[in-house]
């Protein structure tokens, strides 16, 4: 009886270990997400979080946020006019959200980062592309407001959209900016179900507002 407890209290224990380990890995890349800015460090980061994905196998946060790194480098891209590669990030990405979405179906923070795929890959041809990836992106993030209305990321999205529109297809940077204001507030109340649940935004919402037009 007493090998059998002990055996039971070292099981705990190394499970305990592991997870202080898998949460530490996490929590170190985490806090790099909205620090680095190139492709190659992005790529670095989505590495990392793939290969603790690998590793773990029954979490979807690493794919998240593997997926997440990879679509800014995506978007980093977009901002530099270099459009031609995107098909080819946002295949990389939607494999890891693929694989999220396994573990955690129904999740809104991944029908967020479909929302983000389907606008990059719009912005390869936006013309030829707006039907198909932009009714996809408006059904993603259709769908993520279902599950989560009050989240921040998706009034942050739909604050980008209208701020970036054209004036003749629907956008206005004034309204854009009242959605960047709403997406600061939702943050203030919005409470991620864990430390290493998505809580990036705010710093983007706050950028645009300290300099508006």
């Amino acid at each position: 009886m007493k090998k059998l407890v002990l055996g039971l209290l070292l099981t705990a224990s190394l499970h305990s270990f592991a997870q202080t380990t898998y949460e530490k890995a996490m929590n170190d890349k985490i806090a790099k997400i909205e620090q680095v800015r190139s492709a190659d460090e992005l790529t670095a980061l989505s590495n990392d979080f793939t290969r603790i994905a690998d590793k773990e196998k029954t979490q979807w946060l690493p794919y998240y946020y593997s997926a997440y790194a990879t679509l800014q480098r995506g978007r980093a891209m977009m901002q530099q006019g270099k459009t031609a590669d995107l098909d080819a990030v946002t295949d990389a990405a939607d494999a890891q959200i693929a694989k999220a979405e396994a573990l955690s179906p129904n999740n809104a923070e991944l029908f967020i980062l479909k929302k983000m795929s389907h606008g990059l890959r719009m912005m390869v041809n936006p013309q030829a592309r707006f039907m198909t990836e932009g009714t996809a992106a408006t059904e993603a993030l259709t769908n993520a407001e279902k599950l989560s209305p009050n989240n921040p990321r998706i009034t942050l999205l739909k604050a980008e959209d209208m701020y970036f529109t054209p004036p003749q297809f629907g956008g206005d940077k004034a309204k854009g900016l009242e959605l960047f204001k709403k997406s600061l507030d939702q943050f203030d109340s919005f409470k991620p179900a864990t430390a290493m649940d998505p809580n990036w935004g705010r710093a983007e919402a706050e950028y645009f507002l300290a300099n508006k037009p």
